[in-house]
């Protein structure tokens, strides 16, 4: 079994995130306090964030959720604790669960070269059935090559590597766990302005899907046919702004229509919060 050299003290991301990912205040808010000459305010200061996307399963497909955590250069370790503390009540309500087996451990974390190598307590259970497996390893695959500087993953318990690996995993190293289309950008629950940047990836026939933006009644506030840069059997990015002018729990879906009849297929969802 090769063995990877792994610390055991997580090595930070230095980069910043990639694929929409960044260090931010939340969304509608900013992080700048600074007045105009001679101006008071009594709001309190607003503690900057790094935000990012964390990869759980939906549907048995990987999903991301918005995580925000207080700002921070160590992205990467920060996203993969977010991973390992599993879905909160409101996102496991809404069919969101996790493969990683619970008490779970980071134990290092190290980039170089486009590959982060990953290495995880014994309470991963690398003796777990492959489908256990491999949706954990999708899960950590998807939400370390969200940031710009990890393209490869190896994953291990205490230095030995884990499931099937025989080369670094990407996002095509395991395809069954890949939803046919995949909404990246917003996230489940994150809170969104107008206009919504909504975008992902998709293999679907001659790269044509339609997107929809729902408000809290479930009305169609916007739909139109959106086309990715890659159809079927490739899989290609799609990317497209949408207004709107409601408050309050909204949905994003993006769907393939039928050529039979126009009927939806291989939907995707995702709750949002709408503050225009």
């Amino acid at each position: 079994m090769r063995r990877l050299a792994i610390p055991l003290v997580a090595v930070l991301l230095l980069a910043a995130c990639g694929g929409g990912s960044e260090t931010a205040a939340p969304t509608g808010t900013t992080a700048d306090t600074d007045s105009a000459p001679g101006a008071t305010s009594t709001e309190p200061a607003l503690e900057p964030v790094t935000s990012f996307g964390v990869f759980f399963l939906r549907g048995g497909k990987v999903a991301p959720s918005y995580r925000a955590v207080p700002e921070t250069e160590g992205v990467g370790t920060a996203a993969l604790n977010a991973l390992l503390a599993a879905p909160t009540a409101e996102e496991s309500g809404l069919g969101v669960s996790t493969a990683i087996p619970d008490g779970t451990k980071l134990l290092g974390l190290q980039v170089a070269d486009g590959t982060a190598t990953v290495d995880f307590s014994p309470e991963f259970d690398a003796l777990r059935l492959p489908a256990s497996m491999d949706a954990s390893l999708a899960q950590i695959a998807f939400t370390l090559t969200q940031f710009s500087t990890v393209q490869r993953v190896w994953v291990a318990v205490q230095g030995e590597p884990v499931g099937s690996q025989s080369a670094p995993l990407t996002r095509e190293s395991l395809p069954d766990f890949t939803p046919l289309i995949l909404v990246e950008h917003p996230a489940l629950e994150e809170t969104v302005t107008s206009p919504v940047a909504i975008s992902g990836t998709a293999s679907v026939f001659e790269a044509t899907l339609r997107v929809r933006l729902e408000g809290p009644d479930g009305e169609k506030l916007w739909e139109e046919m959106v086309t990715a840069s890659e159809g079927a059997p490739g899989r290609g990015t799609f990317a497209v702004e949408v207004p709107f002018a409601a408050t309050g729990p909204g949905k994003i879906a993006a769907f393939s229509p039928s050529a039979k009849d126009g009927s939806e297929q291989h939907t995707f969802e995702v709750e949002v919060e709408l503050t225009p």
